[in-house]
C-alpha cells in the first residue's frame, strides 16, 4: 500500500483527507496508517510546525502515544515540569509548584504532566508516521472543498483530490471550517494580548520554571524545554501589542527580569496572541469533520488544547477505520461529534478557570477521568467500571500489562476474575484475554474500545453481540460458543 501518493495533481485512492499536520494530524495519520487506512495528508506550509507552543503532554494524552507506538521518544525527549520560582526585584523569593503531582500508579503508570516542545512532538509523530509507510505533503494549501453522496473533492494548489471522508486538522483559522460555514461561540479569556517565545539564555539556570510576576499586567514566566538549550519565554501585556521581532523579545526580557537584553544569545522563534475559549456549533458535517483547534480554541493556561486535539484524532480514528474497513454502519460516525463535544467544551472551561486564577493544575486537568458514560456507544456496567469508562492499566502474572493487551488498532474482550464464557480464540478485530481478578477493574467482562475506553460490559455476553455489529467489531468472534 502506498500512501500519499500524488500522481498528476490527484490522490489516487485515497479514503482520508487530513488538512493539516499538526499533532492533531498526524496522530490521527499514525492511527490511520496502522489500520490500513490509506490516508492523505496536506499541509500548506513547507515544513512542520517550528515552536514550542503546546509543551505540556497530560497522562492521558501520554497513554494515547503509547499506543502509538511513540511515548518512549516522548519519554526520552521530554522532561518533568520544573518547580516554579518566584522573583521579585532580581532575586528569589522562594519556589511554588505549579501542578499536583500524584505519581504514578498500577492503573495510571503516568502521573504528571510531561513537558515536550510542540515541534519536537511533531517530529516524533511524523517519523512515527514514516515507519507505518505514510507522509505529509507538504506546500500544499486547500482553496476548495466540496462534498457529495459518494465522497470529497479538495482543490489543492498541488492538484486535485478524491476522497471517502475529510478532517480538518487546520487549526484555530481553519478554512475548512469556514467553507463549511460551521460558527465557533466563546469569549476572550483575557483581554490582553500575548506573546510567546523561544530562546537561548545560557546566563539563567535550568531547575526552575522561572516566574516574574511584576504588577499582573507585566508578567513573564521563563520555562526550560526538556531536551532542548532553549526556554519558552510567555508575557503578557495589558496595552499595545507585542514586538515579536528578535529585538522585541529580548527588550522584553531585559525589562521584566534581572537579565540583561544580551544574555538572551539566541530568539528561535515567536508568536503573539489572544487568549480565547471557543467552540465550534458542530464538529461534523457530512463526511468531512472538524477536529484539535479548527473545533475547539482553548486558553494556553491549562494545558489542555494539544491533548484535548490528540484524543479527538484518537476517538476519531478508530471510527473511520471500522466504517471504511469492516462494515462499521456509517452511524458509528455520529459519535465522534457526539462524544467530543461535551468533553471539548468541559476542557474549555477548565482551561478558562485556570487561566483566571480560579482553579489549579491538579486532577481535572491529566484527563484521566475523562469518558463517555453518557455517550451513545457506552452501554452495561460490571464490577468497578462502567461502559464509557477509561480502561485502567496494571500488571499481569506473565510481565506483561493490561496496556500490552490493549495496545494496537483491535478491541479488547478482557475476562477479569470471572469464569463467564468467552469466546474461543480471536476474532477478525477481537482478542479475547482472561485475567485474575484486580481491584481497578473489579469482576466481569469488559470490551475495551481500540481508544481505551470500555465500550460494553457485563456480567455474561448478553448484549455483546449487538455492540459489537454496530461497530463493526463482530466479524469471526463465534459468541454462540461463549
Amino acid at each position: 500500500m502506498e500512501l500519499n501518493n500524488v500522481k498528476d495533481g490527484r490522490a489516487a485512492d485515497t479514503q482520508v483527507l487530513v488538512v493539516g499536520a499538526g499533532p492533531t494530524g498526524l496522530a490521527l495519520a499514525c492511527d490511520l496508517a496502522r489500520r490500513g487506512v490509506r490516508t492523505l495528508v496536506v499541509e500548506q506550509s513547507d515544513a512542520l510546525f517550528p515552536g514550542s507552543r503546546g509543551k505540556g503532554l497530560q497522562p492521558r494524552t501520554l497513554e494515547v502515544l503509547d499506543d502509538l507506538g511513540v511515548v518512549d521518544a516522548v519519554l526520552d525527549a521530554g522532561g518533568r515540569a520544573p518547580v516554579g520560582m518566584l522573583w521579585e526585584n532580581g532575586e528569589r523569593r522562594g519556589e511554588h509548584d505549579m501542578f499536583e503531582r500524584p505519581g504514578p500508579t498500577e492503573a495510571a503508570p503516568y502521573g504528571e504532566p510531561w513537558l515536550l516542545p510542540q515541534w519536537r512532538t511533531q517530529q516524533i509523530l511524523h517519523g512515527r508516521l514514516t515507519e507505518l509507510g505514510g507522509s505529509v505533503t507538504f506546500g500544499a494549501a486547500l482553496t476548495a472543498l466540496t462534498q457529495d453522496e459518494d465522497g470529497v473533492t479538495a482543490e489543492l494548489t498541488t492538484g486535485t483530490v478524491r476522497a471517502a471522508y475529510a478532517v480538518a486538522a487546520d487549526g484555530g483559522r481553519s478554512l475548512v471550517r469556514r467553507i463549511l460555514g460551521i460558527p465557533m461561540t466563546g469569549e476572550s479569556v483575557d483581554p490582553a494580548p500575548m506573546l510567546v517565545a523561544d530562546v537561548r539564555i545560557p546566563a539563567l539556570d535550568r531547575l526552575n520554571w522561572h516566574v516574574f510576576p511584576g504588577d499582573g499586567a507585566a508578567f513573564l514566566a521563563v520555562c526550560p524545554l526538556p531536551g532542548t538549550e532553549d526556554f519558552q519565554v510567555t508575557g503578557r501585556f495589558s496595552e499595545g501589542e507585542p514586538d515579536i521581532s528578535p529585538a522585541g523579545v529580548r527588550e522584553l526580557i531585559a525589562a521584566r527580569t534581572h537579565l540583561n537584553a544580551d544574555d538572551v544569545a539566541e530568539v528561535r522563534w515567536s508568536s503573539d496572541f489572544r487568549p480565547r475559549a471557543a467552540l465550534a456549533e458542530r464538529f461534523r458535517e457530512g463526511r468531512i469533520f472538524l477536529a484539535g483547534d479548527a473545533a475547539h480554541v482553548h486558553s494556553p493556561a491549562g494545558g489542555q488544547g494539544l491533548n484535548t486535539s490528540v484524543q479527538d484524532a484518537y476517538n476519531l480514528g478508530w471510527k473511520l477505520g471500522q466504517v471504511l474497513l469492516h462494515g462499521a454502519p456509517e452511524e458509528l460516525l455520529d459519535s465522534y461529534e457526539e462524544e467530543r463535544l461535551p468533553v471539548a467544551a468541559q476542557m474549555l472551561g477548565l482551561s478558562t478557570r485556570i487561566h483566571r486564577g480560579e482553579a489549579r493544575r491538579g486532577e481535572a486537568t491529566m484527563q484521566l477521568g475523562l469518558g463517555y458514560r453518557s455517550g451513545p456507544l457506552a452501554a452495561g456496567s460490571a464490577g468497578a467500571l462502567e461502559a464509557g469508562d477509561r480502561a485502567p492499566d496494571g500488571p499481569l502474572p506473565d510481565g506483561r500489562r493490561i496496556f500490552d493487551l490493549l495496545r494496537g488498532p483491535h478491541f479488547t474482550l478482557l475476562a477479569v476474575g470471572t469464569d463467564a464464557g468467552l469466546p474461543s480464540g480471536d476474532g477478525a478485530v477481537v482478542r479475547c484475554h482472561r485475567i485474575d481478578a484486580y481491584e481497578p477493574y473489579g469482576t466481569g467482562l469488559f470490551l475495551v474500545r481500540p481508544d481505551g475506553y470500555i465500550g460494553w460490559a457485563g456480567e455474561d455476553t448478553a448484549g455483546l453481540a449487538d455492540w459489537l455489529r454496530r461497530a463493526g467489531a463482530h466479524g469471526g468472534l463465534d459468541l454462540k460458543r461463549a
